[in-house]
């Protein structure tokens, strides 16, 4: 499976690793917003690679957990979906908006094998400071580089290179992103006002 070879998903292994991930998830997203310190105790158990300062605001999905890897720094906002029968790569600071959907699941196009129940999975990879808008779905074996943005809606089926913005069903590229994106940041720490 972790190779991306054909699989049936009723092993008795990866029944048992799917109910520890749900009964984790099951808690995670019980937790009230005051338990911060649970809430990153339980993304430590369930995440395979879990770096520092990772916020992600429940409800959250996913199939197995330690199957996603996610750099420091990155937000995940409510409502994501992780299948992750292959590998779920997330870089350092990355901005992930409410209903994003992260699928390495596939089926076969043949009928005859799918019927049969057989499926397998694609890695995907998002480089670091990459920022997915609200309800992007994010296809099997598709990696997004550095610093790119894919728009509200986007469908990412296939690679995207960095420092772009990318938007659509496909997603396409639109532009490079350039001096113009540039803005001034205040010096000091960031505040709401």
């Amino acid at each position: 499976m972790l190779r991306g070879e054909l699989y049936v998903a009723d092993d008795p292994d990866l029944a048992t690793d799917f109910a520890r991930a749900q009964e984790l998830l099951d808690r995670y997203n019980r937790t009230l917003h005051a338990e911060q310190d649970e809430r990153d105790a339980i993304l430590r158990e369930l995440v395979g690679d879990l770096g520092d300062g990772v916020v992600i605001r429940p409800p959250f999905r996913c199939e197995y957990g330690n199957r996603v890897s996610i750099g420091a720094g990155t937000f995940v906002n409510y409502d994501c979906l992780m299948l992750d029968v292959a590998p779920i790569t997330i870089g350092c600071a990355c901005q992930i908006a409410t209903r994003v959907q992260l699928l390495t699941a596939t089926h076969p196009v043949d009928p005859l094998p799918r019927r049969a129940g057989w499926e397998s999975g694609a890695p995907i990879v998002l480089r670091d400071n990459v920022w997915l808008g609200g309800g992007v779905i994010v296809c099997p074996g598709v990696t997004i580089g550095e610093d790119t943005v894919v728009g509200a809606g986007g469908v990412v089926t296939r690679d995207l290179p960095a420092g772009v913005v990318a938007a659509g069903v496909p997603a396409r590229v639109i532009r490079e992103i350039s001096e113009r994106d540039r803005v001034e940041v205040p010096e000091g720490p960031a505040t709401a006002s």
